[in-house]
């Protein structure tokens, strides 16, 4: 056992500057047990009957009943009743907090097994992942965690995360085919690997979209949100070009799209352009096809006709202030745009749209906040099964969303008046079913970096298009060799 932890103490020393990596999330999105060797489940001994054992009389125990439908239905070899759980998040302040806090007691309150949840509040995302590599190295890991897809896998490839197959496809436990239908296959897909295996589910959402001024955009002559990338340039280099010609010399050089390339405003152009920048076994990457070389040529000649503009910090002044047109965001960040917009003084009306490609493709970046079970025993994992699929349920969620503001995973989740109160959250809620989520490779946080600074030097001036293509070249040689290190 102390070679075990060894190993795994190792492993986690190894990895642990890669994952890291991963918790890094979009530049504008707001906001396991290495495994244990299973306990022996204990013998009942039966007594041998002896003379001195008495007859049966009405006063004894009645024989034990007859196993439940339920218990003659299931394929898992299991029993959760009564069995204790702790369960790691990273929700630990204000509503998310309080929502996660209201959501754990009625599970304890109400579930039929007497299951109970421990949840515990383990700081931020990044904190939470911290966490849970120390605990592979020690064993004192929880039941469930949450996660980034890429730490998922990492903590799968080391058999801590446990596959969800067998419970999903769970006759009495699982969920129906109307159930899976509903989940947005975008987050759902972020705990998928390629062999099939289900490591991972999204117990709410934020997609990743672009913000823009409708009433800008009219004044400027544009009745609608561009179709196209070509419209998307046209409106962009018209709002610079109005920026340019006023009588106010402070924002010259703005108006277009604020550009801040990271994986998170990469990845959905890649998909408008109706590409991809993974191999089709979903095992390697593929950053320098046709496709992702085309969108780093759109971004070049956004960037040299003058139609883009970079900030300090999240674009939300320069977007509320008619500095941008168009913003890169995460749902997550509505409120903040919001309050922008308030401070600004600006009554304009605004939203997000998705993104858009040469076909009219449109996409938007769908972020899945997943939970995983940690390898313990057959009950202990039933048990947490249990509370997980509480916990991602249309009901739950409703009453989460009514706490958080997150978007749900499931399309049949009741979200309430919402969409009546919140114009703007209901235009991006429109949205969702656009969603496809970025690669769930373990690699991917250290890939999402290296992403990032190829796109900043790919819109260098004087770039050639040779230089262009030489530069995705050497981001995708880099992406292969990060792979190969988390091998």
């Amino acid at each position: 056992m102390k070679s075990r932890k060894f190993y795994y103490l190792m492993l986690v020393t190894l990895l642990v500057g890669s994952i890291l990596a991963a918790c890094g999330g979009p530049a504008t999105q707001a906001p396991t047990t290495a495994p244990t060797e299973a306990m022996a489940e204990p013998t009942e001994v039966m007594a041998e009957p002896t003379e001195a054992m008495a007859e049966p009389t009405e006063a004894m125990e009645e024989p034990t009943a007859e196993p439940t439908e339920e218990e003659m239905m299931s394929n898992i070899d299991a029993d959760p009743t009564g069995q204790s759980i702790t369960f790691w998040h990273a929700m630990s302040t204000g509503a998310n907090l309080e929502g996660m806090t209201a959501v754990v007691d009625e599970f304890n309150a109400t579930n039929e097994y007497g299951i109970t949840v421990e949840a515990v509040a383990q700081g931020s995302q990044s904190e939470l992942e911290t966490a849970v590599n120390g605990a592979i190295a020690t064993g004192e890991l929880p039941n469930l965690t949450m996660g980034f897809p890429n730490g998922l896998t990492l903590w799968h490839s080391l058999g801590v995360i446990a596959p969800l197959n067998q419970y999903i496809e769970d006759p009495v436990y699982g969920w129906s085919e109307d159930e899976l239908a509903a989940i947005y296959p975008g987050p759902y897909s972020s705990g998928t690997l390629p062999d099939g295996s289900q490591i991972g589910i999204p117990m709410h959402q934020s997609a990743q979209v672009i913000f823009y001024n409708h009433t800008w955009a009219q004044e400027l002559g544009f009745d609608n949100p561009p179709a196209t990338s070509a419209e998307f340039k046209e409106q962009a280099c018209a709002a610079a070009a109005a920026n340019n010609a006023d009588d106010n010399p402070d924002n010259d050089g703005t108006g277009g799209y604020v550009y801040f390339p990271d994986a998170s405003m990469v990845s959905p152009w890649i998909w408008a352009f109706d590409g991809d920048y993974v191999n089709a076994a979903g095992d390697a990457y593929d950053l320098n096809n046709q496709t992702v070389i085309d969108v780093a040529l759109f971004f070049k000649d956004l960037v040299d006709s003058g139609c883009t503009l970079t900030t300090p910090s999240f674009p939300n002044p320069e977007f509320a202030a008619r500095q941008a047109l168009f913003a890169t965001s995460s749902t997550a960040g509505i409120p903040f745009q919001a309050a922008a917009m308030e401070d600004a003084g600006n009554d304009d009306e605004w939203g997000a749209i998705p993104y858009v490609g040469p076909n009219g493709t449109q996409t938007v970046d769908a972020f899945g906040q997943m939970v995983g079970i940690v390898q313990t025993n057959p009950d202990q994992d039933l048990a947490s099964w249990i509370f997980l699929r509480y916990l991602t349920s249309p009901e739950t969620q409703s009453t989460w969303i009514s706490y958080t503001g997150y978007f749900p995973s499931q399309s049949t989740t009741d979200v309430g008046t919402r969409p009546e109160d919140d114009p703007i959250w209901a235009g991006a809620l429109a949205l969702l079913p656009l969603g496809k989520a970025e690669p769930n490779l373990a690699a991917h946080g250290a890939v999402r970096n290296e992403i990032r600074d190829a796109f900043f030097a790919v819109v260098d001036e004087g770039a050639t298009e040779d230089d262009v293509v030489n530069i995705l070249n050497d981001l995708n040689d880099t992406a292969a060799e990060l792979v190969a290190e988390m091998q």
